[in-house]
């Protein structure tokens, strides 16, 4: 792939290592032919430069989806790029239309359900990730756009997952082509349910593999002209007849001899089984039991998909009775007879065996006992009966067992297509082929013969189907390819298959004459091609013979060849079936033709087997093919292993290897303008500066450097193998220098640095040392002025001290003075106040006599008026005790009426129980307002009683009166009050509104609340349901439109964007904020609209949360499912539209957006993480906790393992991060079924009528005034009134 020339010092490259297969490294010296590299382990080794390829130190963390798309497209490459996918759970992956599948032996549930099946319906092929599900569809599209056939081959070795792959693409094709609704059985349920049965008789565990189809499967789907399944066909090949008899350990039998034995207990007393260790066809291996896997529940499983393609319990029970028959067959032991060379049956132990044997296939004992020791010979003169002896017996026995189970395994083939059924009319066909991959075993027969004959024959429609790929390629981007070679393996084909000088006609000849032997079989081999080159004589052997096939020599053993290519039922083995009782055994062997059975006895199974793959070679021809090359990772069938040796046996094998070598022979490196030159634009800056094409740019460039041999299509620049390696040399010496330059300046600013450093470090210790200086001077002033201070202060204290002395002496003659003075004063103070006091007492004793005759006086006048008040009052009391007859007839009308108004309640409470809860809460209040209004009457009887006492007590108390005069109540108000409270209870009870609208004004009882206004029952209800429904119709169409006129993140083409244009990359940029601000433009249009329209703010806020949820689920999901989505690029786009977005939300306010930023949290977790930098020094715990809280692990997963800088080249988060997710999800998909990591949109109505009536404002209606329209209607009198 690359010349000397091209490796340097510093290139990294790959080395074979014979632990690893191949290792990584960078080239640290050159002698010559000879390279050293120092490896990524640290070891150093020597090799030839002509073995050492380059290595892209640019491919992406997570691989590349298409192996055409690897710098590099050699064997280490491809190895390193499965490696890098399957450490990230990526199973899948690309070499042009091949799509090579890694076994990854764990469920992975998400990549296979209906959601997964619906993205990729209908997805251009290469659009989405690489998956079985885009190569059913390619298929499937191809099939009904260009109405031609196609087929799907899957291929791989055991245990590499064919089966599971073929099941899923069962599944899809079901999927896009099936009946939903019909009656019955359909066909592609039909064709799904016939793998567990096939699987039950022709799969069996291998030492590689738990369920290894030991058969080869060609499942044609016939679709109708409308793209409908109409009909389907099985055919299969080759099934392993010897491992009836023989097995080795740790393998086992064919799976249903091991479900019969765990079948329900009526059936294995019905059919006298056991445990499988009683069965010699099973106990001679010790694996008995599959991991995993219940035999009980299996039986019952293969028994339903039984009846579901059309087998009822009749052909059922005889088809476990063959089953059950074949297993008592093989139990049967002979020995040596009385005469020489014959036998008879052991012991009684096989004489049972016999016994039920014969029972089970309803046959005569005898008769089976003669055809398993007995032969007869006819000839012209004579019917001669010989005997076996017992080893050519146990031959015979082992010979019909191998017979009836491969009839019994053609006739379910043959009943599944029967009950399928197939379509005459149908014109394109969908083929998937299950085949066993190319074998190379430590002991290899004539099984590994005819498989790997197969795959020869496949691997040369593959060379031819890759080599027109190319040529598609080539003529599509109109490059010249006339002189790409073609190398073909039909010289292998030639020596295995051709007439008359080929190993399968020099095998049959030699089975044809009764004296050969596998030794005469094998000298024939040696003579006859003892000059072919792909035909090699073993030294050491004299019976085995080596072929070099197209992946490799295969050493076979020629010891069974003969046994096992004839293909003939023995006379008696069918006279004895024939003549069965059951039909269905009878069935399964028809009497022979009278031509047939007087011809020659032989057939070939060699010749029987070219014959079907020739036929098969013919379908897949008329087809358009596709191709899933599956790998088996391990040998030890676990999940996370991958080994690099087996992996590359594998993809020889699968001829992956070989496509590559035929895609090398042209052109390797395929490169499109765009990263063409955003990888080698900095080899010519001149040209990026200059306005070029893309494709003329690249011209200049590669023109520039003097490549030749080159070619540049339409869309694509093709460079011959080495030419990449040569210009990345050149590029790693462009930026080799610029990386000195930068080391120049860099170590330039670091000096200056260190410079400046010393500079102020002795312009610091300069600063120091004077400051150290003037401290000590400054400590010299300080002391003196110290002592000077003390000095003051000294001389301070002697003089204060004297000056204090002589103020004491001063006080002291001053206090003296002033008290003599003071006593003076006392004594004139002391006469005054004597004086003072005698004047007072004398006054006081005036002013008493004074108040004492005015008293008398006082006293007199108040009883004269005192006695004429009481007469006055006792006048009054006399003509109330008059008035109390009239107060108790008022007080007993009152009674009255309340005991009306409490009767007429309860009436109209029993009448009115069928109302609301509020209504009943209004009667209520009613009886708490009665109980009040009875309070206040008993009140006004307790005070009318008190007065009528202290009426009595004044009449009997006081004197008689002459004169009478009116009587005033004093109660008139009360009983007016009471009045007017028992008129407003029949204005109540009354009232015209009761009867539909009733509206309650006013207050009752002078201290109760407003009543509330009471609905009818069933008319309410109608209209509020119709309501219910016209406001839910409305709010969905709102909805539904608004997310109809905004297109969530279209995506946008990122190869316009090259650097050194900046016109376009402005007019790209105004485009992309373009869109934003159309979608910004909607909403501010919608939210006009509802406003001038009176839609509460509840409403706009719930359409508005919706829809930002439906722009975060799209958003979201095209960066998960769409690698050109999750970019750095896309990154910034998307977050300058949620910028937009954001600027909306706080423009429309809180009211109208409500919470509608909050539903963007997933998409704008995910973009911040998108454009943040330095993602590989991020750690998980950041991530989960910090950066994206809200997202799961799977979600993280996708986005980190997707990941791709166009802007800055930069890489995704590092390897073990991926790794703490990779184990993440493993424990999660242990713990649980892993969701799908999609978010999905939520549609509903997501308010009800009730939440809107809490929202809104409570209106009083009695402050509404009606409308004109109410005002002019008679019915709505009442309405008018309320109003006034």
């Amino acid at each position: 792939m690359a010349g000397p020339d091209n490796i340097i010092i510093g290139s990294h490259v790959w080395i074979e290592d014979p632990g690893l297969a191949w290792i990584d490294g960078e080239v640290v010296r050159i002698n010559g032919n000879e390279v050293h590299v120092k490896t990524t382990i640290g070891k150093t080794v020597v090799t030839n430069i002509l073995k050492a390829f380059p290595k892209d130190t640019e491919a992406p963390p997570g691989g590349v989806d298409d192996m055409t798309k690897l710098s590099y497209l050699h064997e280490p490459g491809v190895l390193q790029n499965l490696a890098t996918r399957y450490e990230l759970n990526e199973i899948y992956t690309y070499t042009g239309n091949i799509l090579i599948a890694v076994n990854p032996f764990q469920r992975l549930p998400h990549l296979y359900d209906t959601h997964m099946m619906e993205q990729y319906k209908g997805a251009t092929f290469g659009e989405l990730s690489p998956h079985v599900f885009a190569v059913g569809d390619a298929a499937y599209r191809a099939m009904i756009n260009e109405g031609k056939s196609n087929s799907i081959l899957v291929s791989g070795e055991s245990g590499a997952g064919k089966t599971e792959t073929t099941k899923m693409l069962m599944r899809y094709l079901a999927f896009l082509g099936g009946r939903s609704g019909v009656e019955g059985r359909t066909v592609e349920q039909q064709v799904l349910e016939s793998n567990p049965v096939l699987e039950a008789f022709g799969n069996a565990k291998t030492i590689r593999n738990n369920n290894s189809s030991r058969f080869g499967k060609f499942v044609e789907i016939q679709f109708d002209k409308n793209g409908r399944i109409s009909g389907a066909a099985i055919r299969t090949y080759l099934l392993e007849r010897s491992r009836v008899c023989q097995i080795s350990d740790p393998e086992r039998n064919y799976h249903c001899f091991y479900l019969l034995c765990a079948a329900p207990l009526e059936d294995i007393e019905r059919y006298k089984l056991g445990s499988p260790k009683a069965f010699h066809y099973l106990n001679q291996s010790s694996c008995y039991e599959l991991d995993g896997v219940n035999d009980a529940h299996e039986y019952l499983a293969t028994r339903r998909a039984m009846y579901i393609v059309g087998i009822n319990d009749q052909e059922q029970e005889a088809i476990f009775r063959v089953v059950a028959a074949i297993l008592h067959l093989g139990n049967i032991n002979f020995a040596m007879g009385k005469e020489i060379d014959s036998s008879v049956i052991k012991d009684e132990k096989s004489r049972f065996h016999l016994n039920m044997t014969a029972e089970l296939l309803r046959s005569d004992a005898q008769s089976l006992e003669d055809a398993l020791i007995k032969r007869v010979m006819v000839t012209p003169e004579e019917i001669i009966t010989r005997t076996l002896d017992p080893e050519n017996a146990v031959a015979s026995r082992d010979a019909l067992a191998k017979t009836i189970y491969c009839r019994l395994f053609d006739w379910l083939v043959d009943k599944i297509n029967i009950s399928i059924g197939q379509d005459p009319n149908s014109k394109s066909i969908i083929g998937v082929l299950d085949i066993y991959g190319f074998e190379s075993f430590k002991c290899n027969s004539f099984e590994q013969f005819c498989i790997n004959f197969t795959n020869e024959k496949l691997q040369q429609h593959f060379n031819q189907h890759v080599f027109k790929m190319e040529q598609e390629e080539y003529t599509k981007e109109e490059i010249n390819w006339s002189y790409i070679e073609f190398v073909d393996n039909q010289d292998v084909l030639d020596l295995i298959e051709k007439k008359p000088g080929g190993i399968i006609a020099l095998l049959d000849e030699a089975c044809m004459f009764p004296k050969s032997t596998h030794e005469t079989f094998a000298q024939k081999l040696y003579q006859t091609f003892k000059n072919n080159k792909r035909f090699i004589k073993p030294k050491l052997s004299r019976t085995d013979f080596t072929i070099s096939h197209y992946a490799g020599e295969v050493n076979y053993q020629a010891n069974q060849f003969l046994d096992k290519n004839k293909d003939y039922v023995v006379a008696e083995h069918q006279a004895l079936l024939t003549a069965s009782k059951c039909s269905f055994v009878a069935s399964l062997f028809p009497p022979l033709p009278e031509e047939s059975s007087k011809s020659s006895k032989f057939s070939s199974i060699g010749s029987r087997f070219k014959l079907q793959l020739q036929s098969l070679m013919e379908t897949l021809s008329a087809t358009e093919p596709h191709y899933i090359r599956c790998v088996k990772p391990n040998n030890v069938l676990k999940p996370a292993i991958f080994e690099n040796f087996n992996v590359i046996q594998q993809l020889r094998c699968g001829g992956v290897l070989e496509a590559i070598r035929i895609s090398c022979a042209g052109y390797p490196t395929r490169r499109t303008f765009y990263d063409f030159l955003n990888r080698f634009g900095l080899l010519a800056p001149d040209v990026l500066e200059g306005n070029y094409d893309d494709k003329v740019a690249c011209q200049l460039i590669i023109d520039k450097k003097g490549l030749k041999g080159y070619q540049i299509g339409k869309t694509k620049i093709f460079l011959r193998a080495g030419q990449m390696a040569e210009l990345d040399a050149r590029r790693a010496e462009v930026l080799g220098n610029a990386a000195r330059t930068i080391q120049r300046q860099i170590r330039t600013h670091i000096a200056h640095k260190e410079f400046i450093s010393l500079r102020g470090a002795a312009i610091n210790l300069q600063s120091y040392l004077r400051g150290n200086m003037a401290r000590k001077i400054y400590e010299e002033l300080r002391r003196e002025a110290g002592a000077s201070k003390i000095q003051k202060n000294f001389r301070l204290y002697i003089d204060r001290k004297s000056y204090l002395t002589m103020r004491r002496s001063a006080i002291t003659l001053q206090t003296g003075l002033r008290t003599m003075t003071a006593r003076n004063e006392f004594r004139f103070r002391k006469q005054t106040k004597a004086a003072i006091i005698i004047q007072a007492h004398w006054r006081c004793h005036e002013a008493y006599s004074y108040y004492k005759s005015l008293q008398k006086a006082v006293l007199v006048s108040q009883c004269g008026w005192r006695s004429r008040v009481a007469r006055r009052e006792l006048r009054n009391l006399k003509m109330a005790a008059r008035e109390t007859g009239a107060l108790k007839a008022a007080k007993d009308k009152l009674e009255k009426r309340v005991e009306e108004l409490t009767w007429r309640l309860q009436l109209e409470k029993r009448l009115r129980t069928d109302l609301e809860e509020a209504k009943v809460q209004e009667i209520a209040k009613l009886q708490d307002m009665l109980h009040e209004m009875q309070l206040q009457v008993e009140e006004a009887n307790s005070m009318i009683i008190k007065e009528r006492e202290a009426a009595r007590k004044a009449i009997e108390e006081a004197p008689p009166v002459i004169k009478e005069t009116p009587v005033i109540v004093q109660d008139t108000e009360r009983i007016n009050s009471l009045t007017s409270e028992v008129e407003k209870l029949k204005g109540l009870r009354g009232s015209p509104q009761s009867a539909g609208f009733s509206f309650l004004s006013g207050r009752v009882l002078g201290g109760l609340d407003d009543l509330r206004q009471v609905e009818a029952k069933y008319p309410a209800l109608l209209f509020k349901q119709q309501l219910t429904a016209f406001l839910e119709k409305i709010y969905g169409m709102i909805r539904d439109n608004l997310k109809k006129e905004i297109s969530p993140a279209p995506r946008t083409s990122r190869a316009s964007l090259v650097k050194g244009r900046s016109q376009a990359n402005a007019v790209a940029q105004q485009a992309l904020i373009a869109h934003w601000q159309s979608i910004v433009k909607t909403l501010n249009n919608y939210l006009k609209i509802m406003r001038a329209n009176y839609v509460p703010s509840f409403l706009v806020h719930k359409v508005f949360t919706q829809t930002f949820s439906f722009i975060n689920v799209q958003l979201f999901n095209s960066l998960l499912l769409r690698r050109e989505c999750c970019s750095f690029s896309n990154g910034e786009y998307v977050k300058a539209g949620l910028a937009e977005l954001e600027q909306w939300c706080h423009d429309a306010t809180e009211e109208f957006a409500g919470s509608a930023w909050d539903e963007l949290k997933h998409i704008r977790q995910a973009v911040g993480f998108l454009v943040i930098h330095q993602k590989p020094k991020k750690t998980l715990k950041e991530i989960t906790n910090d950066l994206c809280p809200v997202l799961s692990i799977q979600q993280l997963y996708r986005i980190s393992t997707m990941y791709w800088d166009d802007k800055y080249g930069t890489h995704s988060v590092s390897s073990d991060v991926i790794a703490s997710m990779r184990v993440m999800m493993t424990e999660d998909s242990n713990n649980a079924v892993s969701s799908s990591f999609l978010l999905d949109d939520d549609s509903s109505i997501p308010f009800s009528v009730d939440d809107i009536s809490k929202s809104m404002q409570q209106i009083e209606v009695a402050e509404i005034d009606p409308p004109p329209l109410i005002r002019g209607n008679s019915g709505f009198t009442f309405l008018l009134q309320h109003s006034e």
